[in-house]
């Protein structure tokens, strides 16, 4: 199979779709890989690191989405990507449709074959392709809700960890999932004070159980979050439904209890957003202020940290993409129940039901698909 792999070009991302690498273990698979020129420098890859793994280098995205059967990527496609995606072409990738209706209705138009990242499932019912950048997102979301409460930033001018004497910042991370548990493992380590909201027993149980005493796990009602919200200095929107719109947790009326100068993170932005006046930001322009309430939106937070987030983010992806490569697509997902879900869209047809629900748009099983 010819596997392509375009430059990233949402604002300030600098990941890429498969590093050196991976590229070399595909080619070692018997396939060729064709990359962009300078895709890679994000990372610090050069189109020379790529030639010497036997990947081949192409001066256009529209040469290599022209030829390629498979195309790898980081992020959903841009408008213009989409225009140049064809029929039965394989799009491996994030895609986030839920809250994306122009994109999902340009993948339907394309009739490519779009399995995403973020909906792929594992044995224990979790998603690890979307792990690594969960866990580097919630990392993330700490150092950004940091910078944001300095005073030059929009924030309250407050120090996270504090200094003796003065008391640290209240940080309220809502979720404690995979994003939730390492916003709150950088924040503890900050010597922040920490309260974890989630609804899961279980999962407020191993919360307990890690964190002891440096953190507060307390049962997430609508009551509870109005109120700690009050006096928090930085809330961290953590929450996920898999492949779904994010669920409106902190609302406008909301905000005007808060302390002026307190700061909202939202890693959920690329599902929706998770507070009512969250809209997406980019790196070059990260924050704006509603009601005195500095928000922090960006939708491709690990492409800040592009190296780490790549190679963290092959190191899940790869095995799956050479089996789409060996076995053609359809095979491959009927082998693998866990790759099926996957599949957002199929030669014109939504096959994600979680999808079609947010968009109120028609769609069918992925089974009916792939008979």
């Amino acid at each position: 199979m010819l596997i392509g792999v375009p430059k990233e070009i949402k604002n300030h991302e600098y990941r890429v779709g498969l590093t050196p690498e991976s590229v070399a273990e595909l080619l070692h698979a018997g396939h060729k890989v064709i990359v962009e020129s300078g895709a890679g420098l994000g990372i610090g890859a050069t189109d020379k690191d790529y030639r010497t793994c036997g990947a081949r280098i192409s001066k256009s995205a529209e040469s290599i989405f022209k030829r390629a059967q498979m195309i790898v990527k980081v992020k959903e496609p841009q408008p213009v990507e989409c225009k140049m995606l064809r029929k039965g072409q394989i799009l491996y990738t994030y895609l986030h449709l839920a809250p994306d209706p122009k994109q999902t209705k340009a993948l339907l138009k394309s009739g490519c074959i779009g399995i995403a990242y973020e909906t792929v499932t594992n044995d224990g019912g979790e998603l690890p392709l979307l792990k690594p950048m969960s866990q580097v997102a919630g990392r993330l979301s700490v150092q950004a809700g940091a910078t944001a409460l300095e005073k030059s930033h929009g924030g309250r001018g407050m120090l996270l960890g504090g200094v003796p004497g003065v008391a640290p910042a209240k940080v309220v991370v809502i979720g404690g999932g995979v994003v939730g548990f390492n916003a709150a493992q950088m924040a503890v380590g900050l010597q922040a004070d920490v309260t974890i909201l989630d609804r899961n027993p279980d999962v407020m149980e191993d919360l307990s159980n890690y964190f002891k005493a440096s953190a507060k796990v307390v049962r997430s009602t609508p009551s509870v979050l109005a109120e700690l919200v009050k006096t928090a200095d930085l809330v961290i929107g953590a929450v996920l439904v898999p492949g779904a719109a994010a669920p409106k947790l902190v609302t406008r009326a909301m905000l005007k209890t808060m302390q002026p100068g307190a700061v909202l993170v939202d890693v959920a932005i690329d599902q929706g957003g998770c507070f009512e006046t969250s809209h997406a930001t980019t790196h070059a322009d990260p924050t704006y202020i509603v009601d005195d309430i500095v928000h922090y939106c960006v939708a491709n937070m690990p492409g800040a940290v592009a190296r780490t987030s790549t190679y963290a983010l092959n190191a899940v992806t790869l095995h799956h993409a050479l089996a789409i490569a060996n076995k053609g697509w359809k095979q491959a997902l009927r082998e693998n129940a866990h790759l099926k879900e996957g599949l957002n869209v199929a030669e014109g047809k939504l096959t994600y039901a979680a999808v079609g629900e947010a968009l109120s748009m028609d769609y069918v099983v992925a089974d009916e698909i792939l008979k």
